[in-house]
């Protein structure tokens, strides 16, 4: 009977041990692209493994943004897919692109970042605060407006355009991203 109490207490110690180990091996992660998104990860490193990302990822590079979005932030990023991208009009993206498009292609993009890490539910707060909706400046210097429709939170640009978030709360080591399915225009 003791010999059973110490095998055991021996095997018990070993689990838990090794459930420890694993637990900090593991991230809790947020499936974007087909792809892990790690929350030790900076906003770069994650949007280059999301097959949904890749226009994305290659205007930031275009514009050079790489950089500043690989820093400190915290930033809160509303991330257009390539769907998104697919709807804005034949030659856009190609257009924006392109060297001496540069400054205009900057501006688009900072348009989708805030400063700060501004999680869903923080989102929904202010929405529900402001009556429904709630704006924010972007870094870019331009307002979004954040609203509700039931369970649903959209980002409205200045055009008028709605952006519904598809994936909230894709944590990052220097922020969050906010996955939508349309490009957001100043």
């Amino acid at each position: 009977m003791k010999r059973t109490s110490i095998w055991a207490a021996a095997l018990l110690a070993l689990a838990l041990s090794a459930q420890g180990g694993i637990v900090k091996a593991q991230e809790k992660t947020v499936m974007v692209g087909g792809a892990p998104m790690y929350p030790s990860k900076n906003i770069v490193e994650n949007a280059m493994n999301s097959k949904d990302h890749t226009t994305l990822v290659a205007a930031v590079k275009a514009a050079g943004l790489v950089e500043t979005l690989s820093g400190k932030g915290p930033f809160t990023v509303f991330a257009p897919t390539n769907a998104a991208f697919d709807k804005l009009p034949k030659g856009t993206v190609e257009t924006l692109v392109k060297p001496e498009n540069k400054t205009k292609l900057t501006g688009i993009l900072t348009y989708h970042v805030v400063a700060g890490n501004h999680s869903a539910e923080d989102l929904w707060k202010l929405t529900k605060k402001g009556k429904g909706k709630a704006m924010l400046t972007s870094v870019q210097g331009e307002k979004l407006t954040l609203w509700t429709k039931g369970d649903k939170l959209y980002v409205r640009d200045a055009k008028g355009n709605d952006a519904l978030v598809t994936v909230a709360n894709v944590h990052q080591s220097n922020g969050v991203i906010h996955v939508i399915d349309t490009v957001l225009m100043p």
